[in-house]
């Protein structure tokens, strides 16, 4: 708690009383850690060669981990709007639209991700598995199609780099200069 300046004290110590509940900041957590090694797979792995025997596995466990992340998204949602959230500390009413916004791009991209890899990936023959269950294909193959997926999945990622490296910075803000006590909210 910051004790130099008792305004940042209270503000810190009422955010902090107005936490996520654990199974949010639980589901914050595995998502946002899975997001990164997934991210970093996926560049990864865009650079192997075709054929190799270790891309392929790869390829099936970044699936598999895409299809984890878009069930826990979907159930992250549903336990945020029966439990709702804590009040955000007072902001400036651009910093409260600022977060909001970002907030929002990075459920639509945590959405957007898994379904266009899922989609790009119906579009050819190998279609996916989640965890070793083959999941039915909404398509033939089709070059074309698997492209423009795929190629929304890359934008996507990039666009999702953006949002985390925004939505970190933010908190950072937070913790750092504002000392409002807003990541202690979702903090384990």
């Amino acid at each position: 708690m910051n004790t130099a300046n008792p305004h940042a004290a209270t503000l810190e110590a009422s955010a902090a009383a107005q936490r996520y509940t654990h199974t949010q900041i639980v589901l914050h957590w595995l998502i946002a850690l899975t997001i990164i090694a997934m991210l970093g797979i996926g560049l990864y792995m865009v650079g192997l060669p075709k054929g190799l025997p270790f891309k392929s596995n790869l390829i099936n466990f970044h699936k598999s981990l895409g299809m984890t992340v878009f069930l826990l998204v979907l159930i992250r949602i549903v336990v945020r709007l029966v439990k709702g959230r804590p009040p955000l500390p007072p902001m400036q009413a651009w910093q409260r639209a600022a977060a909001g916004m970002t907030q929002g791009l990075l459920y639509v991209a945590m959405i957007g991700m898994p379904l266009t890899g899922y989609l790009g990936s119906s579009f050819n023959k190998f279609g996916t598995r989640f965890w070793g269950i083959a999941l039915p294909m909404w398509g033939w193959d089709d070059p074309g199609l698997r492209k423009i997926f795929f190629t929304i999945h890359e934008v996507c990622a990039w666009v999702l780099i953006a949002l985390i490296a925004l939505h970190v910075a933010g908190a950072l803000k937070h913790q750092l200069i504002d000392r409002d006590g807003l990541m202690s909210r979702m903090l384990p």
